[in-house]
């Protein structure tokens, strides 16, 4: 399904979206909003189908991204919950709170928590070898601290951007905007241009990341070439929290420079790469 790869060694940053292309988000929502499906009766659609579960919730994430963008992710997820809880009990008659305060709360720690894939702390460290690492995320600064330390542990970052520090949410351009000055900043990596239609431009900065609503989408709006870590979702049944992939693709909204499911398999074309670049040097 991928494209013919266009030449890797000549970028120098990498920059990543984390959650949902280096931590299992959407295993690790699952796993919180189970006290949820606990107190459902067995008819209830989030019995058959868990994922209508995650999708509704981060739906009400999102609309909280939008509506409150100060607002910081573990009181985003916090309270997303909060409103499904709420929303659930009113649609099915019950009465009284579905979920206790501390399942409310331990869901805005997650982030800190949820288990990285597996193929994700290998590919980081022989990516690593290759380029700077930046982190461009959703999430709160104590979060990705112990995502850090704990999930992504061996893993070397050079940069850490996340929208408690910039103020807003992706798909916001302002957090694009961030990442490009973030970089010129401290590795001296221009901003991409609009209009450039080379492929690679030496010492350029290229995008990873799952989410086409979330990352791709703008990202491409930018200048900036994106690598889709698909993890499934270029299929319907594995569309998910990222967005609808051919719908998209049918809009012209985004574009690839490629496309693997996991992170491994980007990392193995890297090491092809450089590989191949090194012996003919």
């Amino acid at each position: 399904m991928a494209p013919t790869n266009p030449d890797y060694t000549t970028y120098t940053t990498l920059s990543f979206d984390c959650y949902g292309t280096l931590i299992d988000w959407e295993r690790g929502i699952t796993a919180d909003l189970a006290p949820l499906l606990t107190h459902l009766p067995p008819t209830h659609p989030f019995h058959a189908t868990p994922k209508l579960a995650l999708l509704r919730f981060n739906a009400l994430s999102e609309h909280l991204w939008a509506t409150q963008p100060k607002l910081a992710y573990d009181a985003n997820l916090t309270e997303a919950f909060r409103l499904l809880a709420q929303e659930v009990a009113q649609e099915s008659g019950i009465k009284g709170p579905l979920v206790s305060e501390e399942d409310l709360q331990k869901i805005g720690t997650g982030p800190g928590r949820w288990p990285a894939f597996t193929d994700t702390v290998d590919a980081l460290k022989r990516l690593g070898n290759r380029y700077k690492l930046v982190i461009l995320s959703n999430v709160n600064e104590a979060n990705i601290a112990r995502a850090v330390a704990g999930p992504l542990a061996g893993a070397r970052f050079d940069a850490v951007y996340t929208a408690e520090a910039i103020g807003s949410y992706k798909p916001a351009k302002a957090n694009f905007e961030y990442l490009f000055a973030g970089v010129k900043k401290e590795f001296g990596v221009e901003r991409p241009a609009a209009d450039d239609g080379e492929k690679g431009t030496k010492g350029g900065l290229l995008h990873v990341a799952r989410s086409l609503t979330a990352d791709v989408v703008p990202a491409t709006e930018l200048g900036l070439k994106t690598v889709w870590i698909a993890r499934g979702g270029d299929t319907p049944e594995g569309y998910g929290t990222g967005g609808d992939y051919l719908k998209l693709k049918g809009e012209g909204k985004v574009v690839f420079e490629g496309v693997f499911q996991t992170l491994g398999e980007f990392a193995d074309e890297v090491d092809r790469q450089f590989g191949e670049k090194e012996q003919k040097e």
